[in-house]
């Protein structure tokens, strides 16, 4: 996957649910939550960057996007598929998928399935007793801060995570994987919660602890706890390691574009059903959005932090002009981002949602591309203000 070009990537991000073993998530056969059209279209779009005016079409073709949805207050404000996607189109999440497990933990915290955020990992997962993970507690994978050293260079043939794609495409990926886990080190005079560093084998671990707390894949506790109950229009397909026992946590969630946008709305809507039953911890969405203060976290860009339960802050860069501010409404606003452009934004305080998908040509490069995602929403959402 690493490899690919961006021709191969559309082939294989649309697809990724065929080229590894994978668990269904089910909708329940009834009439899909509805997303209505919008009584008005969305207007105009411009937005500056670098002195230079862009409109929608351009944003299309800069961040190669395959899929672009817009919701207001549960109504489509705009819809569009390109590279040969449609409605019915699974797309891979790549680390969006992070952010549906941070929501699924805290219905598991809800339920009591999991009784604390401060429980060592290893009360779940006690094989891991005696490595690096020691002492790392639930609290600390969400946050990323669990002090273990983890190289995630995605262009990196090297990197650790590198060989945790090597692993997924084994014949016999979760042994590998946990082998992997287990000969990890943690970072010298680091005790977790001190320090942030970005680490997917963390983000699958917190998948498996929440699958031995639930007795059940990831793919059946969203099933039975969201997707069917939502309910949504398709069925959903996430990558499994073991089919029917262990789920990849770290990314693998496919589901359709609509759906996408009907779990935003989901999170927009503080974890409440639409019949207004609430499946999280009155204040879960309030703690997820607290931006973590370990070091690492805290930039220029986000001296407020950048990531919280594995969704992220997400501000124009502070070397970048802002001048029709659009780091307003990022202080509003919430991201599940996931490398080649995968992202879902959310503005609650505006009922404003934004699901992309895209090919970008390198993982994370230019790092230009999420500043104008930044600028492109904070447009929207100023154009969307102007338009009452």
């Amino acid at each position: 996957m690493l490899s690919w070009d961006q021709a191969h990537r559309v082939i294989g991000f649309r697809n990724s649910y065929r080229l590894y073993s994978g668990d269904v998530f089910h909708a329940n056969g009834a009439a899909a939550q509805e997303l209505p059209r919008a009584t008005t279209p969305l207007p105009v779009i411009h937005y500056l960057m670098d002195g230079t005016t862009f409109t929608l079409e351009d944003y299309l073709e800069h961040q190669s996007v395959t899929g672009l949805l817009i919701l207001k207050s549960g109504r489509i404000l705009y819809e569009h598929y390109g590279y040969g996607n449609t409605d019915r189109t699974l797309w891979t999440s790549r680390s969006v998928a992070k952010s549906v497990v941070s929501v699924l933990v805290g219905m598991a915290i809800r339920e009591g399935l999991i009784r604390s955020l401060d429980v060592p990992v290893t009360e779940y997962v006690p094989e891991l007793r005696g490595s690096a993970w020691t002492d790392v507690h639930v609290r600390h994978l969400l946050q990323h801060t669990s002090g273990v050293a983890w190289n995630e260079e995605y262009g990196d043939p090297r990197s650790d995570f590198a060989t945790l794609t090597r692993c997924e495409a084994a014949a016999q990926p979760y042994p590998c994987i946990m082998q992997l886990l287990k000969s990890l080190h943690r970072l010298p005079g680091i005790a977790p919660g001190a320090a942030w560093s970005y680490n997917t084998a963390g983000a699958w671990l917190l998948g498996l602890v929440l699958e031995r707390a639930a007795h059940t894949t990831l793919a059946h506790f969203l099933e039975t706890r969201l997707w069917s109950r939502v309910p949504m229009e398709a069925d959903g397909v996430w990558q499994a390691l073991v089919p029917g026992k262990v789920d990849m946590g770290g990314h693998g969630f496919n589901a359709t574009l609509r759906d996408w946008g009907r779990f935003a709305l989901f999170v927009e809507n503080g974890g409440h059903l639409p019949n207004g039953q609430v499946l999280v911890p009155d204040d879960w969405l309030t703690q997820s959005v607290t931006w973590t203060k370990a070091r690492g976290s805290v930039t220029p860009s986000s001296p407020d932090g950048q990531f919280g339960y594995q969704w992220w802050y997400s501000g124009v860069d502070v070397n970048r002009p802002d001048p029709e501010g659009a780091n307003d409404t990022a202080r509003d606003t919430f991201w599940a981002l996931g490398i080649y452009g995968q992202a879902i934004a959310i503005d609650r305080a505006q009922h404003l949602v934004l699901v992309q998908w895209s090919v970008w040509e390198h993982a994370e490069t230019p790092p230009s591309l999420y500043d104008e995602q930044v600028l492109f929403f904070g447009a929207v959402a100023r154009a969307v203000r102007e338009a009452r």
